[in-house]
């Protein structure tokens, strides 16, 4: 588990140890900027197998092939059984989902709940229904569900996308149809289901109201400000403080979904010749995909965005694919051909870059043959710039994997490029094979990305204070491994630093000053930094008084004592 990833594991495990199941908190100090759902899963995942990393991943992953499945029942439904199937592949087998759910954050669940939403909004339009009620209860789960997951964007998408699909077929001035969506029901559940931890969580956290369109430093305004005003409304404008995050320049968000959906993208040419406007259940939920995927674009081009802000309109895509995927016409076979060639050029570049760093050595750390771009990390795709040719050396198994994918679909697709249904069982199995070598690059980066190898080392320590040089979520994996807090050294910023300024907050931040009388106590402290902050710490201690327990990746686990 890295860094980033750690933190939301601990904010579960917090709640499970304090029993406060209302405020996420993190070093002691509340962390006000998520809904707690996915919390509340990785606890009782906790609860049940104990505190583990892969029990923190659990929830996610079993998320993620519901939505393959939602996604494949709405297909089926749609169009028929083999759309349908085609179209629950697509999202398993795609790079998008498979990189960002390697991060624990809640947009794929987020997707899940927008996917439901909207299969209920189109199936309580349907003239034919038979189930309207149970389809009502849907849609106001999925919308008390999505608030608790990431606020009220898993209302905005569907509602917009429903609006925008009433209004291109003519029924969003017919009371028949507002009618059919008995959002009276719906609202009353979704309420049912989100208001009691909002309301918990701003009276708790006082003051329970409060209003300005203004986010600076050391101002602390309760729950509810920072919740809807900084975290909703000033983010969306840019406005939110501190600015923690970057934002993906508007045409690359929009053209990296063809990298996102590959290698299905091929097919895109053929989903737009499809049938848009017939009076059929077909053409009309491929009307709802194509608003859907509008709204959500056109939000996120007004608005800051990361590179998985895109990840609702994947089930949408993968319906559209799905359907002209099994209409199995021409355009259908020239995207086959389409990705033939570009699996065939990805498998000779994989090979050319394998056969250059195949006698290179791949001594110690990956970390010494990667470059530095901290400028890009608030992206969460940032280190992929960090990567140079001699890191490659070090990753020769994956190479090789990838070059084997990558051949077996070029090679399969020139065999049944004319049968979609062996050319999509091909593709799948040549992506399951990649994601395996994906996979195992991911492994081996795990020690630059994370602090597992500190945490083993203070584990093995004797007891002492434990300080870290920096912001929480710099070394936030040994706090998930060791189950340990620390004072941070000038860490009030980025996330922690709206509620430090909490009434009550405990009082974790500490300045050079302190950290210089704390160092030079007795009693034994340990201290963790990064490998830039070391001369700054040698200025302020001396260098023969930071005594190194351990490194990784050229980060360091300090001690004021020798260790026996």
């Amino acid at each position: 588990m890295d860094d980033v990833d750690a933190v939301q594991a601990q904010i579960a495990r917090n709640m499970l140890v304090s029993g406060d199941y209302v405020t996420a908190r993190l070093d002691g100090v509340a962390y006000l900027e998520k809904a707690p759902l996915v919390y509340w899963m990785m606890a009782a995942s906790y609860k049940i197998f104990g505190v583990h990393d892969w029990a923190a991943r659990l929830p996610l992953a079993l998320a993620v092939v519901l939505l393959c499945f939602v996604t494949y029942r709405f297909g089926r439904w749609a169009f028929d059984d083999r759309g349908g199937m085609f179209a629950g592949i697509i999202p398993a087998t795609s790079v998008g989902l498979f990189l960002f759910t390697r991060i624990l954050i809640p947009d794929a669940m987020l997707t899940l709940t927008i996917t439901g939403a909207i299969w209920a909004w189109l199936r309580l339009l349907e003239p034919d229904e038979e189930h309207p009620y149970r389809w009502a209860v849907i849609m106001g789960l999925c919308f008390g569900a999505g608030l608790l997951l990431k606020g009220l964007i898993a209302i905005v998408f569907p509602v917009l996308a429903g609006l925008a699909y009433m209004a291109v077929t003519r029924q969003l001035f017919r009371r028949t149809a507002w009618k059919k969506l008995d959002l009276w029901l719906v609202a009353a559940i979704a309420v049912l289901i989100a208001a009691p931890w909002h309301i918990l969580a701003a009276v708790n956290n006082p003051p329970a109201f409060a209003y300005s369109l203004h986010s600076g430093p050391g101002e602390y305004r309760g729950f509810f400000w920072f919740y809807f005003f900084n975290e909703h409304l000033l983010r969306f404008l840019n406005m939110r403080y501190p600015r923690d995050y970057n934002t993906v320049p508007r045409v690359w968000f929009w053209l990296l979904n063809l990298v996102w959906l590959f290698p299905w993208s091929a097919y895109l040419p053929a989903a737009l010749k499809e049938p848009y406007r017939e009076p059929s259940r077909a053409s009309r939920a491929r009307l709802m995909a194509v608003c859907w995927i509008g709204v959500v674009m056109v939000f996120f081009t007004f608005s800051t965005t990361q590179e998985y802000y895109s990840m609702p309109i994947y089930p949408a895509l993968a319906l559209l694919l799905g359907s002209a995927m099994a209409s199995g016409d021409t355009r259908v076979r020239a995207g086959t051909w389409i990705l033939q060639g570009v699996s065939a050029v990805v498998g000779c570049a994989l090979a050319i870059i394998l056969i250059m760093v195949w006698r290179l050595p791949a001594n110690g750390d990956i970390a010494q043959a990667l470059t530095q771009h901290p400028e890009m990390y608030t992206l969460s795709m940032g280190h992929m710039g960090d990567l140079t040719l001699d890191a490659f050396a070090y990753l020769k198994l994956p190479l090789a994997l990838a070059v084997v994918a990558f051949t077996a679909i070029a090679g399969g697709l020139t065999l049944w490029r004319n049968n979609i249904g062996k050319s999509v069982m091909v593709i799948a199995a040549g992506m399951v094979i990649f994601f395996q070598a994906a996979r195992l690059a991911l492994v081996r980066f795990d020690g630059y990305l994370g602090s597992y190898p500190l945490a083993q080392s203070l584990m093995k320590s004797p007891p002492g204070q434990l300080v870290e040089a920096d912001a929480y979520y710099a070394f936030s994996s040994v706090f998930f491994y060791t189950g340990r807090s620390a004072l941070l050294l000038n860490g009030r910023s980025n996330n922690l630093e709206y509620g430090s300024y909490a009434p009550g907050a405990p009082n974790v931040f500490i300045d050079d000053a302190k950290f210089v009388a704390l160092w030079q106590a007795h009693s034994r402290c340990y201290l963790l930094a990064y490998g830039s902050e070391r001369n700054h710490l040698e200025q302020l201690v001396g260098p023969g008084n930071l005594h190194v327990v351990a490194e990784n990746a050229g980060n360091y686990l300090f001690s004021n004592l020798p260790i026996p």
